[in-house]
């Protein structure tokens, strides 16, 4: 299933007994958001359950969730990423036991930002 606000997408993935497996929020980095968009400020409704949303600093999402348990270099439609993983194994099959985080590098002083962010049930 998806839903799309202007350039952001909410995407959410089932197994074939309809149970979400997972669910990712995504800003497309290639297109520009129309001037007339109204539905940004609803697309900021799509945040973690800490309130992590897709435009936040990188740094915001250390400060909600904690060092990721990896930090690597990413590319997506050519542009330079880096991706936070964070495994919830620990917290119990009832919750998301993997998120994912893609954010832009930070350029001339500025921070990076959070492009993507993607829950998953089960380990990838």
């Amino acid at each position: 299933m998806r839903w799309n606000r202007c350039s952001d997408d909410l995407i959410a993935e089932t197994d074939s007994g309809g149970l979400i497996q997972t669910i990712r929020v995504t800003r497309h980095l290639s297109q520009r958001q129309p001037a007339n968009c109204t539905a940004a400020v609803s697309a900021r409704q799509w945040v973690t359950g800490k309130g992590l949303g897709l435009g936040d600093a990188t740094s915001r999402a250390i400060q909600l969730y904690g060092k990721p348990d990896s930090r690597s270099p990413s590319t997506k439609a050519g542009q330079q990423l880096e991706l936070l993983y964070y495994a919830f194994d620990w917290a119990g099959p009832d919750v998301p036991q993997v998120m994912e985080v893609v954010c832009t590098m930070g350029e001339s002083g500025k921070p990076g930002r959070v492009v993507e962010i993607m829950l998953a049930a089960s380990s990838l």
